[in-house]
């Protein structure tokens, strides 16, 4: 769908950047007041007012039922967005994270040219080095706005901070769960955090426990 940025107001069309640099950032979207803030609306009335016109013209979904309820749909991080001249880029699609219950993974070495690429630009992910995809399975994480059948960005790293959202690979299972992570009690326990009021934590000793990378970006799926 080819949408035409022109019928936008400025004040719309800064809106929109804002979201999709926000998300593309932190991963999940910001809220009406961090919009407003941003665009320098101060009444959170206006802001929410200019969010109902760009659902209606088709740029967002909003759900006013949960916090940060916003998502660009389809190719509204690309569309109109001056991505001209933006280098052409890939990243290998690993296979498939829980967002949920855990997932087992195999044992084996895999070299990346086995799996499918996920196509990008260099202006949604400048760097590459150490960044692969997993497509995401399950809705543990609903409220960050992830659902089944998304795909996740991930930068390789073992080290995160509390409310990362990262791939848990827990040791002594052999499985795998993407969760934000909040360290416990002076680091000494884990809690898997899952997006979901209907899901619970999950709880790991340190030693368990192997970060296998972050999420940088969410290309979500509208179909």
């Amino acid at each position: 769908m080819v949408r035409d940025r022109s019928k936008l107001s400025q004040r719309q069309s800064k809106m929109l950047e804002m979201i999709r640099d926000f998300t593309l950032e932190y991963g999940y979207p910001p809220t009406i007041r961090q919009i407003g803030e941003e665009v320098g609306i101060s009444s959170t009335s206006v802001v929410s007012y200019n969010l109902n016109v760009l659902q209606r013209k088709g740029y967002l979904l909003r759900d006013r039922e949960i916090s940060r309820g916003l998502r660009l749909v389809d190719n509204a991080y690309e569309e109109g967005f001056s991505l001209r001249g933006s280098a052409s880029i890939s990243v290998p699609l690993l296979g498939t994270i829980a967002a949920g219950e855990p997932i087992s993974v195999p044992d084996g070495d895999f070299s990346s040219t086995d799996y499918e690429r996920i196509a990008l630009t260099s202006d949604i992910v400048p760097d590459t080095e150490n960044v692969y995809a997993l497509r995401v399975r399950g809705d543990s994480m609903i409220d960050a706005l992830i659902n089944d059948g998304d795909i996740v960005i991930m930068r390789h790293q073992c080290v995160a901070e509390n409310g990362d959202l990262v791939a848990a690979w827990l040791k002594d299972e052999k499985e795998t769960t993407l969760k934000r992570i909040y360290w416990e009690k002076n680091r000494t326990r884990v809690r898997l955090q899952p997006a979901n009021p209907r899901m619970d934590p999950i709880y790991v000793h340190p030693s368990n426990l192997e970060i296998q990378g972050k999420v940088i970006v969410v290309i979500r799926q509208t179909n």
